[in-house]
C-alpha cells in the first residue's frame, strides 16, 4: 500500500479504491493549489482501469472542508480559481468511477459542493452541512445546479437563499446522505460502504452508474425505453454479467474478470 504526499492533498490507493484526502486541517480550505492537486489526481485515476472507486475524506477531525479559500475569491484571483474548480467537476461527472465521500465535522461552501459532487456520501453525526456562499455576497454554481435534484428546490432554495447549515441527520432525512454514523464509527462505515462497492464487477459498476446517469432525467418511458436498450447493448454483452448468472444457478461465488 503506497501513499503519496503532495502539498494539499494526500492519495492512497488501496486495492480497486483510491482515496484524495484534503491534507490542510482544520478545516481543509480548497485553495487554488489543492484545486489543481485534486484535479491532477482525478485526471490520474481515470487512467487506471484497476480503481473502481474514488473516496474523498478531510484530514482532522473539524471538517470534511469548511469551503473554498476567500483569498483566492477576490478580483485578480476569481478568473483563474472559477474554471479550476469547474474543472474538478467535469471530471467527477464524466468518470464511471464510483464515488464516494466520508465527511466529519463542517461541510460547506465549496466542500459541500464537492460532496453532493459524489454519488455517495457517509457522514459523522456531528456533520454540518451549508452553503453560506450568499452571506459574502456570492453564489454557490454546483449548488445551484446539483441541490434541486438531490433535495427538492424549496430546501435548496432555503440553504442556499440564506446561507444556513443543516446537521447530518437532516441531510440524512432530505437524502443527501446516506449513511450518518457516530464520529468514532465514520472510518469503519466506510470501509464497510467500500467493500460493499468493490466485491461487484467493476465492469457492471460502471455500466450502472452510466445507466444512473443517463436516465435520471427522463419520464419513467423513456428511461424504461433507455434502460432495456442499454441492458441488451451494453450489460449482457460483458463477460461479468454471464458469470453472474451461471456462479447463482451453481450456487458458487461469482469469479469476476471487470470485463
Amino acid at each position: 500500500m503506497a501513499e503519496v504526499a503532495v502539498q494539499s492533498i494526500l492519495v492512497e490507493r488501496q486495492g480497486a479504491v483510491c482515496s484524495i484526502m484534503l491534507n490542510k486541517p482544520p478545516l481543509n480550505i480548497i485553495d487554488l493549489a489543492m484545486i489543481q492537486e485534486i484535479r491532477a489526481a482525478l485526471q490520474q485515476a481515470e487512467k487506471d482501469a484497476g480503481v473502481h472507486v474514488l473516496l474523498f475524506k478531510g484530514a482532522g477531525e473539524k471538517g470534511f472542508s469548511a469551503g473554498v479559500s476567500v483569498q483566492d475569491h477576490t478580483p485578480d484571483r476569481v478568473g483563474e480559481l472559477i474554471p479550476a474548480f469547474d474543472d474538478i467537476f467535469r471530471l467527477l461527472v464524466k468518470t464511471d468511477k464510483i464515488t464516494v465521500a466520508a465527511v466529519q465535522g463542517f461541510c460547506l461552501g465549496g466542500g459541500l459542493e464537492l460532496a453532493i459532487a459524489c454519488d455517495l456520501i457517509v457522514a459523522s453525526e456531528k456533520a454540518q452541512f451549508g452553503q453560506p456562499e450568499i452571506k459574502l455576497g456570492q453564489l454557490a454554481p454546483i449548488g445551484l445546479i446539483l441541490l434541486p435534484h438531490l433535495i427538492g428546490y424549496r430546501k435548496a432554495a432555503e440553504l442556499l437563499l440564506t446561507g444556513a447549515s443543516i446537521g447530518a441527520a437532516e441531510a440524512q432525512s432530505l437524502g443527501l446522505v446516506n449513511r450518518v454514523v457516530a464520529p468514532d464509527q465514520l472510518s469503519q462505515a466506510v470501509d464497510t460502504l467500500l467493500k460493499e462497492i468493490t466485491v461487484q464487477s467493476g465492469a457492471i459498476l460502471k455500466l450502472a452508474k452510466s445507466a444512473l446517469r443517463r436516465t435520471s432525467t427522463l419520464n419513467f418511458e423513456q428511461a424504461l425505453k433507455e434502460t432495456e436498450d442499454f441492458f441488451f447493448e451494453s450489460v449482457m454483452k460483458t463477460n461479468d454479467a454471464k458469470e453472474g448468472i451461471f456462479a447463482f444457478l451453481e450456487k458458487r461465488p461469482p469469479q469476476w474478470t471487470h470485463a
